[in-house]
């Protein structure tokens, strides 16, 4: 065998080693979070040829640089059209914990490829699981008016859930299904890569900062997730309960849309 055949099979090897090692390593960390107890993995280095290039190759697999920061890959649109619908194909055929048993449909999101905003909620309800699309109840009706609130349109932007599939009687995610879920809408985040994410009440948002944090301390303040700018606010299903928020999401809402009007001024 010659020795470039040698090298680029070396290369690829390494390549399929560091990209399961990405992936078991990140689903160890989310699990943790939630109360599984690992031994603590040592960070997952960057493999260099003889020649100094990143064989970190795979189009949606976060890289990391100097300063363990993770660098985005901007995809055109028909590209995170293709790669959104090829992992819609796979979380249908998701069967990892108890939840694929009693849905309807897998809720897997909905909106613009390339929207500046997304929206990530908690879990579907009745009638999301009986349409497949996340918040199409009273929750979100007045999602769709919020949105509308800050001069843009429903299919202007994305919105998905933490959880793609129903919660029997609409009960809270437990840590597991969170665990197992949560890398779906990781990866969809990567693929849509939106300008700002608007966490919807308690389990979107300490599930992405990773925090016990209340929603009521957490609410109106901007934070980084990736190096994109992430603000949390109150679930539409919340204000259906607590009308006398709405003002407090209204504000919200508004920090979102004039970090949207300064992005493009």
């Amino acid at each position: 065998m010659s020795s470039s055949l040698k090298s680029t099979r070396l290369q690829e090897t390494k390549a399929e080693i560091l990209s399961l090692l990405n992936v078991l390593s990140d689903k160890v960390d989310l699990e943790r979070k939630f109360g599984a107890n690992y031994l603590q993995l040592s960070p997952i280095r960057k493999i260099y040829t003889s020649s100094e290039e990143d064989v970190t190759s795979p189009l949606l697999k976060p890289r990391t640089d100097t300063h363990n920061e993770r660098i985005k890959v901007e995809l055109s649109k028909s590209e995170k059209i293709k790669e959104l619908k090829k992992l819609e194909k796979q979380v249908k055929q998701c069967t990892k914990c108890e939840l694929c048993k009693g849905r309807t449909n897998v809720v897997f999101g909905t909106g613009a490829p390339d929207a500046d905003l997304m929206f990530v909620g908690e879990a579907p309800g009745h009638y999301e699981d009986v349409q497949g699309e996340p918040f199409v109840g009273r929750a979100g009706q007045l999602l769709t008016k919020i949105i509308e609130s800050i001069g843009l349109k429903r299919e202007e932007v994305y919105i998905a859930n933490i959880l793609k599939c129903r919660p029997p009687e609409n009960r809270n995610p437990n840590a597991n299904e969170i665990a197992l879920c949560t890398p779906h809408l990781i990866k969809q985040i990567e693929i849509i890569c939106p300008k700002i994410i608007c966490a919807l009440g308690t389990f979107a948002a300490q599930t992405l900062l990773d925090t016990k944090e209340t929603i009521g301390k957490l609410r109106g303040k901007f934070f980084e997730y990736q190096g994109t700018k992430l603000l949390a606010t109150y679930h539409p299903a919340y204000l259906l309960r607590n009308p006398n928020d709405k003002k407090k999401v209204w504000a919200d809402i508004k920090k979102v849309r004039d970090f949207l009007k300064e992005g493009t001024s």
